[in-house]
């Protein structure tokens, strides 16, 4: 999909300016075409119908009124639907991004919001109207929604971070060390559930064509994962994974919600097979509360011991999160990991445990496990630096981790020192009284607070594809996606570096599956793992245009050897001779050509193996209070980050912007509330789910630490969109204690929990 810029940069380094969004322009004159958008022909309508229980069994259906609404074309239930054998339990090792219940295949009951019919129609209205007319009988059985009373049955994880490792680490001797140190803390944090909230809600436009080995299945689908989602139905359906492609050039934001292949998506394409037309299922916002996951809640005990100069001794950090019923599959929140290796010290333990609910399916939401356990963490460090009365940036700095001591690996890189230095100094940290409540602006107490965020750089296996046209320009495409993070422009900037070429000559073209394979855009990988790939395929283009260039006749350089030639501005040329070149589009005619298409693949190497890779930074939060109304408010931000290179200065500050911004609503006002008779999300919606809008946001102060470090990906590259999250809350949080000095260890912290 060409993206006009409307501006030319010529040839040179682009990678790194700070250079406009590609896509812009046709997202604010309102041509980008998301996936509930695509005008398909003969499209039928889809509206869901959900559990009004938390547990039990459907004992029957009546669809009488339903079916005499005009226009209805099905109501699918499980006595109706299609049945899936490849359907199994979700998100576990080895079913990947699919979550395939529920879809359907039978009458039980795990949830109050679960799937349990679908009306198709031919318009949205009737739809919708005969989906409220469906009545439904259960046999209602014992549910448990209230994590506090089910902290009993905690479970390990089965499949913790995909069973590449236990849950549970330990080095040294903990107890012994905590029994021993003369400075002791030992607190419990919780975090409530949260929920994503992307402007652009889940839809999927699904339609079949053929038969046979002809079945062709399309989905127009609001996903994070184009590869993941068209791999996940073809094996849901039982298909090649070349009979399915998936379609999305936009995402209206994601933040991990659009990272798995939910049970709406595979119903919607169950629908067009039954009706045997195009079938639209687009959530309303109510539906996206128990969908298509969550930030679960979290228990989490932090113990420390140090000795009198604030060394730590011990450090354990136990972790509790809520689950769904074990049947709907597994998600673990790694809430501990970041407790493992950020700080050091010779005895460390951290474990984690599931809570078993009748509740959706959790699922990841920005910097899953760092962003609530950075919380906990961080909210301990401040208390041990509170009760040894040393600064809690300083008690930071002297237990600055120089290698990884969890794993005993050097880290590729780390300029976090330089973060706090540079983000202490353009704060002003070095004015902070200890004592808190000792900061005033007339009756408005003030306090700072400081937290340190760190984010594991993930790459995965991709591919790309360069195409050279005959008319001098390049398209480079690839099956990821844009969640509005930049990939569009960051890509087109690296391919133009790369083939020495100007940007406004190079596009970048995603949203396809029938493109290069790529991963989900999570765990902060995409730039990595498809700008790693663009590499390779560059690499692979200008050989095979070096190739073309020597064998061709009467070629300006014949006589050269591969190792002579460079690539630039369009033309492959002599290094000592740049006069005597050849355009890429003479080449193309030469060689009867009306494109020349080249692609690439890289995937990760050895090198966690040989190291510890990370990215890090620092948060530093100012907060207002007033005393008598316990309203606070933050009134400024500092984020100073090392990410490794920065592909485009000014998508990476969107991307901190962003990322603080749901910290600061992490910590002061987000949460989900569940009725404990009903199992009902009683805030679904975004009136009472409480988010941070423009008022609430103070100028925001970002720093990216120069980092070069060519130890993790040829690009560089190590990715930016959760590490700004992490850390944020417990910032915040912070400083609400040194304003007032009242330790809030439950968010969000609301004005109620600082009355004293």
């Amino acid at each position: 999909m060409p993206l006009d810029t409307g501006f030319s940069i010529a040839t040179g380094q682009v990678v790194g300016q700070p250079i406009d969004r590609r896509d812009g322009g046709l997202k604010v004159t309102g041509r980008a075409r998301y996936a509930a958008e695509f005008d398909i022909d003969n499209l039928a309508y889809a509206a869901l119908v959900q559990s009004t229980i938390a547990s039990g069994e459907i004992t029957g259906f009546d669809l009488s009124e339903a079916q005499a609404v005009p226009g209805v074309l099905t109501i699918m239930t499980p006595d109706n639907a299609p049945r899936l054998p490849q359907a199994a339990p979700g998100q576990s090792e080895t079913t990947g991004p699919l979550v395939a219940k529920p879809l359907l295949q039978d009458r039980l009951v795990y949830y109050n919001g679960q799937h349990i019919a679908l009306v198709v129609a031919d318009t949205l209205e009737r739809a919708q109207q005969a989906a409220a007319l469906v009545h439904v009988q259960y046999r209602e059985a014992e549910a448990q929604v209230r994590m506090q009373d089910a902290l009993g049955s905690a479970y390990p994880p089965q499949h913790f971070r995909n069973g590449a490792r236990p849950p549970d680490s330990r080095r040294g001797d903990p107890e012994a060390a905590l029994a021993s140190a003369p400075v002791k803390i030992d607190a419990t944090y919780t975090t409530p559930l949260e929920h994503h909230n992307p402007m652009e809600p889940h839809a999927t436009i699904a339609l079949w064509e053929g038969d046979g080995e002809d079945k062709r299945l399309t989905v127009y689908s609001a996903t994070q994962g184009i590869s993941n989602t068209s791999n996940a139905l073809a094996k849901l359906f039982g298909l090649k994974p070349e009979q399915v492609r998936a379609i999305c050039p936009f995402v209206g934001g994601g933040f991990g919600c659009k990272g798995n292949t939910w049970p709406h998506v595979a119903l919607a394409a169950m629908a067009s097979a039954v009706v045997g037309r195009p079938v639209k299922l687009a959530l309303e916002r109510k539906q996206m509360f128990t969908s298509n996951g969550y930030r679960p809640q979290t228990v989490q005990r932090v113990r420390l011991g140090a000795d009198l100069e604030g060394r730590l001794l011990a450090l354990t950090h136990d972790g509790l999160t809520s689950m769904s019923h074990p049947a709907l599959g597994e998600f673990s929140e790694p809430v501990a990991l970041q407790s493992e290796m950020l700080y050091a010290g010779p005895n460390n333990a951290v474990t984690h445990r599931l809570v078993p609910l009748n509740l959706p399916l959790p699922t990841y939401m920005r910097a899953p496990g760092e962003a609530s356990g950075s919380f906990a963490l961080e909210s301990a460090m401040d208390e041990l630096a509170a009760a040894l009365k040393i600064d809690p940036l300083e008690l930071r700095l002297r237990n600055y981790a120089e290698t990884d001591p969890h794993v005993d690996k050097p880290f590729s890189s780390k300029a976090l020192r330089q973060c706090y230095a540079d983000g202490a100094e353009v704060f002003g940290w070095a004015r902070r009284p200890i004592e808190p409540g000792s900061m005033r602006d007339g009756s408005v107490l003030i306090g700072w607070g400081v937290a340190t965020a760190t984010y594991p750089v993930n790459r995965s296996a991709a591919g790309a594809r360069i195409l050279f046209d005959s008319d001098g320009t390049v398209a480079v495409q690839s099956g990821t996606q844009d969640l509005g993070t930049g990939t569009y422009t960051v890509m087109a900037q690296l391919a133009a570096d790369a083939l020495k070429m100007p940007l406004h000559r190079v596009r970048f073209e995603l949203g396809d599956s029938n493109f290069p394979k790529a991963p989900v855009s999570g765990g902060s990988q995409s730039a990595a793992s498809v700008g790693s790939a663009v590499l390779a395929a560059a690499g692979n283009a200008k050989r095979r245009l070096f190739e073309m260039a020597l064998a061709a006749n009467r070629s300006p350089l014949a006589g050269a050897a591969p190792d002579d030639l460079e690539l630039g501005d369009g033309f492959v040329r002599l290094r000592s001779a740049p006069h005597r070149q050849i355009s890429v589009p003479a080449l193309l005619a030469r060689n009867r050509l009306e494109r020349l298409v080249v692609e690439g693949d890289a995937q990760p190497g050895d090198e966690k193996k040989r190291y510890s890779i990370h990215s890090f930074g620092v948060q530093f939060a100012e907060v207002r209070v007033d005393p008598e109304l316990a309203q606070i408010r933050v009134s400024r931000f500092v984020g100073a980050y090392s990410a490794g290179r920065i592909l485009n200065m000014k998508t990476a500050r969107s991307q901190a912007l962003g990322g603080i911004t749901m910290g600061i609503g992490m910590a002061l006002m987000e949460a989900t509330h569940i009725d404990p008779n009903t199992g009902r999300i009683v805030n679904s919606n975004v009136s009472e789910y409480v988010m941070p809008v423009n008022a609430d946001i103070p100028d925001i102060t970002t720093i990216f630490v120069e980092e070069q470090d060519r130890m993790i990906n040829p690009a560089g590259i190590k990715g930016l969109g959760e590490l700004p999250i992490v850390g944020a809350a417990a910032a915040v949080a912070n400083a609400v204690w040194h304003a007032t000095g009242v330790r809030v260890r439950d968010l969000p912290i609301r004005p109620e929990k600082i009355l004293v």
